[in-house]
């Protein structure tokens, strides 16, 4: 687990300050993914995403609203934005259902502290990108059990568990 996300709990919110959240331990991982479904909806190169449990995101203030946006997976994404100044703060995918948040990591007051264990759909990543050399990527996705931490695979599988719609 990131020993700085121990110590100090992280915190963000949307531009307008009305949404406010904390994240209440280490993510699972931390993706950043070039595919163009992220490109697009982001209007940048790539998404960064932390996966956290949901249960484990508090919620310090104002609602968030949902907003159905398609995926390439053809199931969809359920993005979570603040109603003020639309900025998306987290998502659902139909893979995990609520259990789990796709973080923003943008939206973090600190986003340094969460760099990208894993680069995904690197095949089409924007050529002027440079990964750095010993970051793990992948031209399309991954199994969990070559990037994920042992505690996060327990995690993982602790919300299968719990979820029984969960992949």
């Amino acid at each position: 687990m990131r020993a700085t996300v121990r110590a100090r709990p992280l915190e963000g919110g949307c531009t307008c300050g009305r949404v406010r959240y904390r994240m209440l331990d280490a993510p699972l991982v931390v993706h950043c993914c070039h595919c163009r479904w992220c490109q697009r909806e982001t209007g940048t190169a790539f998404a960064l995403n932390a996966l956290i449990e949901s249960d484990r995101v508090l919620r310090l203030q104002g609602e968030t609203e949902t907003v159905d946006t398609p995926s390439s997976s053809g199931r969809g994404q359920q993005i979570m934005r603040c109603p003020n100044c639309r900025i998306a703060v987290w998502s659902h995918y139909s893979g995990s259902g609520h259990a789990v948040r796709f973080v923003r990591v943008g939206t973090l007051d600190e986003p340094d502290r969460l760099p990208p264990d894993v680069h995904i759909y690197t095949a089409s990543k924007q050529p002027w990108v440079v990964l750095p050399p010993d970051a793990p990527s992948y031209a399309e996705y991954y199994r969990a059990s070559e990037v994920w931490s042992p505690q996060s695979l327990a995690r993982r599988a602790a919300l299968r568990a719990a979820n029984t719609d969960m992949p």
